[in-house]
């Protein structure tokens, strides 16, 4: 798995590590493409981020704010979401509890279920 990267080249992804998130929930519903696999999101508060439908395979989410974040049509296999704010957050189906659970305590990349 490679090391989270700070995708500075993607300008949807610096909108949320500048905290715009109502800016990239506008641009994403309109179509405008953006690659967020393997990106770190360490520490950033994304409440309110709408990312229906994103490829986060690979994201590094500890310590961000996630409460409320529907991710259920979002691809999430290899993410890790150590210490987040995950209260409210709902996740795939293809997702285990025991997977969240771990990735959520130790870190450990979350696994899809097949």
């Amino acid at each position: 798995m490679p090391a989270p990267m700070i995708k500075n080249d993607d300008p949807l992804y610096v909108l949320l590590r500048q905290g715009n998130v109502g800016d990239f929930n506008r641009r994403w519903a309109a179509g405008e493409a953006c690659d967020l696999t393997n990106a770190d999101f360490r520490g950033l508060e994304l409440f309110g981020w709408e990312p229906a439908g994103l490829d986060l395979s690979g994201a590094y989410f500890r310590q961000a704010d996630l409460r409320g974040i529907d991710f259920s049509n979002c691809k999430l296999a290899g993410a890790s979401i150590h210490t987040a704010k995950i209260s409210g957050a709902l996740f795939p189906k293809s997702l285990s509890v025991e997977e969240i659970t771990l990735s959520h305590s130790l870190g450990t990349r979350m696994r899809v279920l097949a």
